[in-house]
């Protein structure tokens, strides 16, 4: 299946490009060098210019009132939900409608090319190329595990163009799946919607389509490739050279269409050890960060665990238990607060009248519960 995007790379940038390309032997790069920087181009004005403007004006209480590091992760996570929709929609239709695609063997898995496989490489690669950057300029906020993420992604999508492994862009782009739920998970906490009802129903979609799309789907398809890669390593290329040799004055198939970068059917071990470490990277992030996330997730719906009550000659000592906002409560007989409260905010004091069957202390207001 041809490149289905809208214009093919203009000529004067194609060659611009392809001393580079041959240079690094990403020889199908010049065919769609276009897609991945206007995606790359596409993702900076989002989240430098057209997402502050239009978070201020949706959010004008909430969005303005960020620092900026706040702002800075806002915006990212709006470009993260805009890619993670369009990368998933386009991966989707092309596993969908590339017959080419649909009839590979494992030679064509591994050495095999279509442009519409090309152009899932294209644009994934201009969105992790935007995302080294981010990472790189603001290592301070995301940290060294999404700068991993962000050089492991972009070396396992570059890698297409050679092409190597193309038929596995899509499958393995579909890991992006989980991303709009993850991002409004984010979107819930600052729109002060913590512990809500629709971020209980988007948690709930979030761990599902993570465990099924990165963990399940993901770990399957990357025993896939270890296979397909273990078989190209040990490949005979020089019967299948002589098989295309034979065939050279025969009006092209498709199968050789498929294989027309496929060049000597040569497989460097260290092509193979750098793509595979990179996956490993990437998959033992997703296992690290789905358990991070299953914390993340109940902590936004952990209640207290109950009252903790205990009879001392005469004085009842009554809290909130493993709460970390609150502490104990010295009260009498007759309800009256002769004790203090220490909060992780301070220790805050009161003389009234508790009329309820506990007190909560949220930072440092105290507050009897009516029954």
């Amino acid at each position: 299946m041809h490149d289905p995007f809208l214009f093919s790379t203009p000529t004067p940038l194609a060659n611009f490009v392809r001393p580079i390309s041959d240079q690094l032997g990403l020889v199908t790069l010049p065919q769609h060098i276009h897609e991945l920087l206007l995606a790359t181009l596409s993702y900076t004005l989002i989240g430098a210019y057209l997402s502050p403007r239009i978070s201020s004006w949706l959010f004008p209480n909430i969005y303005p009132n960020f620092n900026r590091r706040t702002k800075l992760n806002w915006d990212v996570h709006v470009v993260s939900l805009l890619q993670s929709t369009f990368i998933n929609t386009a991966a989707l239709w092309v596993m969908w409608t590339d017959e080419e695609r649909g009839s590979m063997g494992w030679e064509e898995r591994v050495w095999g090319y279509t442009g519409a496989g090309g152009m899932i490489q294209g644009f994934a690669a201009g969105y992790f190329l935007w995302d080294l950057g981010i990472c790189i300029t603001n290592i301070g906020v995301f940290g060294w595990g999404l700068l991993a993420h962000a050089i492991a992604a972009l070396v396992v999508f570059s890698f297409g163009f050679r092409p190597f492994v193309n038929f596995y862009g899509p499958t393995f782009i579909l890991y992006e799946l989980s991303s709009p739920f993850l991002n409004f998970h984010w979107f819930f906490d600052k729109l002060q919607m913590t512990g809500s009802r629709p971020q209980w129903y988007n948690g709930i979609l979030l761990l599902s389509s993570f465990f099924c799309c990165r963990l399940l789907w993901g770990t399957y398809q990357s025993i896939r490739v270890y296979q397909d890669v273990w078989a190209g390593l040990h490949f005979d290329a020089s019967s299948a050279l002589r098989a295309r040799a034979a065939t050279v004055f025969e009006p092209l198939g498709e199968a050789d269409e498929v294989m027309r970068h496929a060049g000597n059917y040569s497989l460097p071990g260290w092509l193979a050890f750098v793509y595979l470490a990179s996956n490993i990277v990437l998959n033992t992030l997703n296992f690290y960060w789905f358990g991070k996330m299953i914390e993340t997730v109940r902590s936004r719906f952990r209640e207290p665990r109950g009252v903790k009550k205990q009879k001392n000659e005469g004085v009842m000592i009554e809290g909130l238990a493993d709460s970390e906002d609150v502490g104990k409560l010295v009260i009498d007989g007759a309800g009256e607060v002769i004790g203090e409260i220490k909060g992780i905010n301070g220790t805050v004091k009161d003389s009234g009248h508790a009329t309820g069957s506990y007190i909560e202390l949220e930072r440092k207001e105290v507050r009897p519960r009516k029954d």
